[in-house]
């Protein structure tokens, strides 16, 4: 057997105090065990040091000093300024632990291990320190030396149990941490937050354990909630919920922090508190496998900044849902039904079922799809936001003057399968209307340039009427 014991201090704690009560605030106890499930599968937590036991996985890291230094370099909060990951190794988690103890408080490593090793390194010996010291014994060694029967009456069973861990006379036990399937995570705030911005101190400390969970995943996230306590039940005699939360979403699985930092950031100065908050919990509701990132050799394919979905989703959450939208491509022959917008935040689910509103029949949608996927040259830059009707000058359609045809017809006909036979002649009608039966031309005006119209057909099953002209693009 062999153990690693860690421990995370700021630097201001390695001169002689041990207790970090000034210490930043580090990722919950949970997630620092996460993080190190990556070397090996046994880890536990031992009173203040998170433990490792690696006998069965160092070779595969290269030895024992090898792991050691990957673990100290590979520390899972350098963000945080000051604090710094101290280890120790040990034969026994106890020996371990007691070593690191040493280290922390600048004590040199007794020759005799662990025999040597001073008592106040042993947990289960703190409570019998002066009682100890009467006897005369100030280390392990010395304890271990007594009668064991009277050592037992006298301090009880853990002493002497712990100083046969000690000495690999006992097997240990622990509780391993495992990696649970969905983040979730719960934290106490220091001080009753009363707004929005004042939660997110403590939201980053989820934040960084949803990193650790997310890369021992192998995980993108794509939806997140952050849900509070309220501390009061009743306020101005109105019952109040017990809890309340807003919720994050992302158009791709991200591990980026600092991105869903910003999200919740402006999710959370949005967010009135109908009461003041005492707890956080974030959780995960949907993610991704993570592809991880792709690079490119070319310099100006690694481009630095933010992307365009990250913006587009920060511009969604400060100015409202649907006031950030983003186009999203229809199959139809018509060019006013080509393209749809909708809000950039939408659910996948939601896009669905929008777009399978008055779809056509399978062969049809086929046929739409198969044609609007292939560009078409004489398609105009800018389309009017509705056909213009044109006048007309004998049979010549006039916009600034008579045009002249140059390049056409290009026939379209579409919009059948929103329509169905009833008794009355057509029923059903997409929106009220009646299919498009068109020609499009590229005409010229005098005064206008190059313009792209079109003339109504009349079809058998349609009333006939008179013939008309509309002006749908511009190319100029």
């Amino acid at each position: 057997m062999h153990w690693i014991a860690l421990r995370w201090l700021p630097d201001a704690a390695l001169d002689h105090s041990a207790d970090g009560a000034d210490a930043p605030a580090l990722p919950p106890p949970e997630a620092l065990g996460w993080w190190a499930l990556q070397y090996t599968p046994h880890v536990a937590w031992q009173d203040e040091a998170l433990m490792l036991e690696v006998s069965a996985c160092e070779r595969l890291w290269g030895g024992r000093l090898q792991l050691m230094r990957q673990l100290l370099a590979a520390n899972p909060v350098p963000d945080i300024p000051g604090m710094r990951m101290l280890g120790a190794q040990g034969a026994t988690s106890l020996v371990a632990l007691a070593r690191l103890r040493l280290f922390v408080r600048g004590a040199a490593r007794p020759k005799d291990l662990p025999a040597g090793l001073p008592l106040d390194t042993l947990s289960v010996a703190r409570t019998h320190l002066d009682l100890l010291a009467r006897l005369g014994c100030c280390t392990w060694g010395d304890v271990a030396a007594l009668p064991r029967g009277g050592l037992t009456r006298r301090f009880g069973t853990e002493l002497r149990v712990a100083l046969d861990a000690a000495w690999g006379l006992r097997p240990e036990s622990h509780a391993w941490l495992t990696l649970p399937d969905v983040f979730e995570q719960k934290l106490e705030l220091p001080a009753l937050a009363e707004t929005g911005p004042e939660l997110m101190w403590s939201a980053n400390r989820l934040l960084s354990a949803l990193q650790i969970w997310l890369r021992a995943r192998q995980r993108g996230a794509r939806a997140l909630e952050l849900q509070w306590t309220l501390d009061l039940k009743r306020f101005n005699g109105v019952n109040l919920p017990p809890h309340q939360q807003v919720t994050v979403r992302t158009a791709e699985p991200t591990q980026d922090m600092a991105h869903l930092r910003r999200l919740l950031s402006e999710k959370l100065a949005l967010a009135t508190l109908a009461a003041p908050a005492s707890w956080l919990k974030l959780r995960t509701l949907e993610t991704d496998p993570w592809a991880g990132a792709s690079t490119s050799f070319l310099p100006e394919d690694n481009r630095k900044g933010d992307k365009l979905h990250e913006m587009v989703e920060r511009l969604s959450v400060r100015l409202g849902a649907r006031q950030v939208l983003v186009p999203c491509a229809l199959a139809d022959h018509r060019p006013e039904r080509k393209q749809a917008w909708r809000p950039a935040l939408q659910t996948g689910v939601q896009a669905g079922n929008e777009k399978d509103k008055g779809k056509a029949p399978d062969k049809a949608r086929r046929q739409a799809q198969a044609a609007a996927s292939q560009p078409d040259a004489l398609y105009p830059p800018w389309l009017l936001p509705e056909p213009l009707l044109l006048e007309m000058d004998g049979e010549r359609p006039c916009y600034r003057g008579p045009l002249s045809r140059l390049v056409g017809p290009q026939r379209v006909e579409a919009g059948w399968w929103g329509c169905k036979e009833g008794k009355e002649g057509m029923e059903g009608m997409e929106e009220g209307g009646k299919p498009a039966l068109r020609d499009y031309y590229v005409a010229e005006s005098p005064e206008a340039g190059l313009v792209w119209i079109f003339r109504e057909r009349h079809s058998a099953r349609f009333s006939a009427g008179e013939v008309r002209w509309y002006l749908q693009g511009f190319y100029a």
